[in-house]
């Protein structure tokens, strides 16, 4: 194992390769999450309802993270392990499914391909280590609530609230910050938009974001500390104004439907995981000259 570790940090060029085919199948494990995860929290919902209510819950067939296998939409055909093989078996099938020729969305390789795209430029970043590892854990978990959110305006609980301790237990060790620092960013975040939330509920009367946005910052926070919490404001307030007012505006997105704000922060997290000493000390430097 030594000798391994000893090979991939002399030839960093292999370990980012070999990073980022693994992440293809982490791609490929991501869409499963982002899919099934906010059905299997409607089932339990429904569940929970109807115990609440004194009715029995409806039998339902097996339904999480590994069950049932994948398969067609259309005509329910289980796809094979050769069928599954991040992007390479969407371009043999040509999009479509093998049996019914129903398209298969683009999304999927997307996905696959964006998560190894990314987690190469972590490896890049942080070469062959810890920091490396849990930098990649983080980036993953991102990737999965970015789209859950941009698909049903959702941050689970079950994504932020193990990412919080997770970033905290990783500076436990000072993966990448103290953990006073990771602590504070913990609390800091979380109350920078709650106060946030609650000016803006006193003055119009309606909620401009979600417990869930709350999380993610302070997950933010605790990973990387208070220091880097301006930074991830301010550059995600500014992708959301320009993301936002380009949906309103081409495609006349309706202003009264709610922008997911989750993406957003997560665009800002990772950027400021890989250049949040640059962008602070800039930002430093430009207000030091005024």
């Amino acid at each position: 194992m030594a000798a391994i570790i000893e090979l991939l940090q002399s030839n960093n060029i292999l370990f980012i390769i070999l990073v980022g085919l693994f992440s293809l199948l982490v791609g490929s494990f991501l869409n499963v999450v982002i899919y099934r995860l906010p059905l299997m929290m409607q089932r339990e919902w429904r569940a929970q309802c109807a115990e609440l209510a004194g009715n029995t819950p409806e039998q339902a067939d097996t339904f999480n993270l590994n069950k049932p296998r994948s398969h067609c939409p259309k005509c329910n055909t289980t796809i094979r392990a050769w069928q599954n093989i991040p992007v390479l078996s969407y371009l043999l099938l040509r999009g479509k499914c093998k049996i019914c020729q129903h398209p298969i969305s683009i999304r999927y390789p997307s996905i696959e391909a964006l998560t190894a795209l990314l987690s190469m430029l972590v490896a890049f970043h942080f070469g062959v280590g810890w920091t490396c590892l849990a930098a990649l854990l983080l980036t993953w978990s991102l990737l999965a609530l970015t789209f859950i959110d941009v698909d049903h305006q959702l941050l689970p609980d079950n994504l932020t609230l193990p990412l919080l301790w997770l970033g905290l237990f990783a500076n436990l060790f000072g993966l990448f910050t103290d953990l006073r620092s990771a602590v504070i960013g913990a609390l800091a975040g979380y109350l920078i938009l709650w106060l946030v939330y609650q000016a803006f509920k006193l003055a119009t009367g309606k909620e401009g974001m979600g417990y869930g946005d709350f999380k993610l910052l302070a997950a933010l926070g605790a990973w990387l500390g208070w220091q880097y919490l301006p930074a991830i404001l301010i550059l995600s307030s500014l992708v959301g104004a320009i993301i936002g007012g380009s949906m309103i505006l081409i495609r006349r997105h309706q202003s009264q439907i709610p922008i997911p704000f989750g993406p957003y922060l997560a665009c800002a997290g990772f950027i400021a995981l890989l250049w949040g000493d640059k962008i602070n000390t800039a930002y430093q430097s430009w207000a030091g000259i005024l």
